[in-house]
């Protein structure tokens, strides 16, 4: 099959660049051409980037299309490449059915998550933020509804506790091309079996906000950390101290006894609370419920240092109280 590649950031360019090795390996499709958001301008001069699949598909010589909306001129772009297939990952625009029409196999999306939960363009982020013990990698059926599509290819990923946002990507980007091939390699024998999903059971995820990384220290410490590891790259765990940001780049709860620590014991009503230094650990945090290490820390333009090289810098930190949430906003 003919397949026009949609998608835009670096997570996505990784598939491409995958998918076209596998592709050229086997022969049976073939990409002919990208679709991916327009260049930005960036820097004091403007310069035009292209997004991290513009300049894979670049780099592969593939054709790039970049239109700001998927109008007639942009049909008119795709049409003349002539493919069977749309496979999309991450690609940010949503298809109508005038665009869809141009496929005669339809299409396919990759969707980090274990469909029908987490509907929506922050999978990895969810799953980690609730603490779910699973979450999974999603070939579907490109669908009018959001994530609604049929099920063609899934896998269950088991979550440690420790994983970040980032790593689950960066796993995801992994298995893409194989997944994705896999599907279309179904499809074109006729040997695909898609399963409808459950809507009854569906779960949904919101895009990401700055301040969606904004620490409430009254919650509990496992929820803090959650919070941390999910929002890790981005947008960063933070909190702040006088009004300066601080951001937690990497921490964990902290079930040593508290004999171990150079601090006394943990005190609830001192939610947010700096009570102390485990030499292994990281400084010790009071949450709502629990006491958080944290071992990797940076100050509003500052560099990122670990828990030792920032205490050295940061003079009588223990005792510290952390702003409230309300007036971090």
């Amino acid at each position: 099959m003919k397949i026009l590649y949609a998608g835009s950031p670096d997570i996505s360019a990784r598939v491409l660049m995958d998918m076209q090795k596998l592709l050229l390996a086997g022969g049976r499709h073939e990409i002919v051409g990208v679709l991916t958001n327009p260049p930005s301008t960036k820097g004091r001069h403007h310069e035009l980037i292209p997004t991290d699949t513009g300049a894979a598909a670049a780099e592969l010589g593939l054709p790039v299309l970049t239109p700001e909306h998927l109008d007639a001129a942009a049909r008119e772009q795709v049409a003349a490449l002539k493919p069977d297939i749309l496979v999309c990952f991450a690609y940010g625009k949503i298809f109508g059915p005038k665009f869809m029409a141009l496929f005669s196999e339809g299409g396919i999306n990759y969707h980090p998550s274990l469909l029908p939960l987490y509907r929506g363009c922050a999978p990895a982020q969810a799953a980690i933020l609730n603490r779910e013990p699973f979450t999974g990698l999603t070939v579907q059926r490109l669908a009018q509804g959001m994530d609604e599509g049929d099920i063609l290819v899934q896998e269950k990923l088991e979550l440690t506790g420790t994983e970040t946002a980032g790593s689950l990507l960066d796993d995801a980007a992994a298995r893409g091309a194989e997944l994705l091939v896999k599907a279309l390699d179904a499809l074109a024998s006729g040997t695909a079996s898609p399963v409808p999903q459950d809507g009854t059971k569906a779960t949904y995820c919101t895009m990401l906000k700055k301040e969606d990384g904004r620490i409430d220290w009254s919650q509990g410490a496992a929820d803090i950390d959650a919070r941390i590891r999910a929002y890790s790259p981005w947008p960063g765990a933070f909190t702040s101290v006088g009004g300066v940001q601080l951001k937690l780049l990497k921490a964990a709860v902290y079930n040593e006894a508290a004999e171990s620590a150079e601090a006394g014991c943990a005190d609830e009503s001192a939610a947010g609370t700096v009570i102390g230094v485990d030499k292994k650990a990281g400084i010790l945090i009071q949450a709502g419920n629990g006491v958080l290490a944290v071992s990797e820390l940076q100050w509003q333009a500052k560099k990122a240092m670990d828990f030792k090289a920032f205490l050295n810098g940061t003079k009588n930190f223990e005792g510290t109280r952390f702003d409230p949430a309300s007036s971090q906003e």
